[in-house]
């Protein structure tokens, strides 16, 4: 009887994806819990990957004509109540600061004093300070559209917390844009959306499902969200970023408003928009196996990691020096490269590398460098991939390697997403099969949202509506389980 294969990650997926999951975090040594309660602290390697993202994605919304600011982490409490239907859904998760400083308490310790006169709330979100900017900025017809965007944190005091996932305070991007008529507006919304499914699909290999939120599952004080799903591969679904037409809801709470074409005045048209270090979550519950993180190439920190395999010491200074020069060489291609000259035992920087999802793993010992040559694997593909071949000759293919594993990990996940997708035509369908235990998503009519059974359903099954697909013209509603 064959024992079981042994992992290096315990428990594996199909045991406890849950705790997986945490495990791979870990093994990857991306980040960790933090002193603060709900918090993560991200690691070097895990913001590396964050700041890989940020560069590509804030490109690319630069060419769209945004443009970059920075507002207060402290919002006045009377901004948030502005709005209140926005912030009705934020309220139980907002920390608000009441005191200016500290002072020695009795029996020793510290305790806060100087009592502000109005609260402040931690940002969840940046809508109202925001808004109240455009609101002195936008004078004109002529001054819009005005296209904003953050790079920022916020926090959201959340009860259940996983890294990555879901953390009282995160990191992320918000994109507030003000415009003249509701056509652009909502055709902003709608290009801010395919902006984030072009990063998440052609730069983290996830593919996603584009489509508009119910009216149930909307943002507060939106007229329309638009969202993306993608599946993990425990079959449920993931939303990571959302696009939202707001109509002229906060323009008028938060007097956003100009001088029309008609000399009338007018107020202004908004959307908002952001994807947060929860991608990151998506990305590993999205491609990571039961050794550890699968990195896609195009945002991972390191592309290419060099192994020196040094069995005499007195072989270590030429070894090093021969691996210095592949590195360069590849370097040079614009390749990111990682040579690991610690003093740690072969087999153990190999697993570092595999666990970390490095996509391309070179070794290197004294007969390839004899011989001018590298030996180089794939993670996705693991040992069956090995191949020896001279340093040039990696060097010319290096990149066509890292764009077939970029490839190979959007096709499986995409893949696995049409194997898991089924459609059905009735409610009593769409109940068998979710009873059943499959996991994945359901396509159905989008007449079951106003069956009167469907509430049931959902409590039934903890399932909600995920979005209205766009591929399906409105007529289909994605339904699942969901983060």
């Amino acid at each position: 009887m064959t024992g079981k294969a042994k992992t290096a990650i315990t428990p594996t997926r199909g045991e406890d994806f849950p705790e997986w999951y945490q495990q791979v975090i870990r093994a990857a040594d991306m980040a960790e819990n933090s002193p603060v309660r709900g918090c993560m602290i991200i690691k070097p390697y895990g913001y590396a990957l964050w700041e890989n993202m940020q560069r590509v994605f804030d490109a690319m919304i630069k060419d769209l004509g945004v443009q970059n600011a920075y507002f207060p982490l402290l919002i006045p409490l009377s901004f948030m109540s502005r709005e209140a239907e926005h912030v009705e859904g934020f309220a139980k998760e907002c920390a608000v600061v009441t005191h200016h400083r500290l002072e020695a308490a009795e029996g020793g310790g510290l305790k806060p004093a100087g009592e502000l006169e109005e609260p402040f709330v931690i940002r969840p979100t940046s809508e109202t300070i925001i808004g109240d900017a455009m609101s002195r900025w936008v004078q004109s017809y002529r001054d819009l559209p005005l296209k904003l965007n953050q790079w920022c944190n916020v926090m959201r005091w959340e009860m259940r917390t996983r890294m990555f996932l879901r953390t009282s305070e995160f990191l992320w991007q918000e994109g507030h844009n003000a415009f003249e008529t509701p056509e652009e507006a909502r055709e902003d919304a709608l290009k801010m959306l395919d902006a984030y499914v072009d990063f998440v699909e052609n730069w983290l290999a996830l593919p996603a499902v584009k489509g508009e939120k119910t009216q149930d599952e909307k943002f507060p004080g939106a007229e329309s969200t638009y969202s993306f799903e993608m599946m993990m591969q425990d079959g449920k679904a993931l939303q990571a970023g959302t696009s939202h037409f707001m109509g002229q809801n906060f323009a008028k709470t938060l007097n956003i408003k100009f001088q029309g074409r008609d000399g009338q005045e007018h107020f202004a048209y908004t959307t908002s928009w952001g994807i947060s270090t929860r991608l990151i979550g998506g990305m590993i519950m999205g491609h990571a196996d039961d050794d550890g993180m699968v990195m896609p190439p195009r945002v991972a920190p390191v592309q290419v990691s060099i192994i020196p395999v040094i069995r005499d010491e007195a072989d270590r200074g030429k070894l090093l020096d021969y691996c210095e020069r592949i590195a360069a060489q590849l370097k040079e291609r614009g390749v990111r490269v990682h040579l690991d000259a610690s003093d740690e035992r072969t087999p153990n920087k190999m697993w570092a590398s595999i666990k970390k999802g490095v996509p391309v793993r070179v070794e290197v010992g004294m007969r390839e460098m004899e011989e001018g040559q590298l030996t180089h694997v794939r993670r996705d593909l693991g040992r069956d991939s090995k191949e020896t071949c001279g340093i040039d000759e990696f060097s010319a293919k290096i990149g066509g390697i890292l764009e077939d594993v970029q490839k190979g990990l959007f096709d499986r996940a995409k893949a696995f997403a049409d194997a898991n997708t089924v459609e059905v035509s009735s409610l009593a369908e769409a109940d068998d099969f979710f009873s059943s235990g499959k996991i994945g998503f359901v396509r159905a009519p989008v007449e079951v949202l106003s069956d009167a059974g469907f509430e049931a359903l959902k409590d039934k099954h903890k399932i909600t509506a995920r979005c209205l697909p766009f591929a399906d013209g409105g007529r289909k509603v994605l339904i699942g389980k969901a983060y």
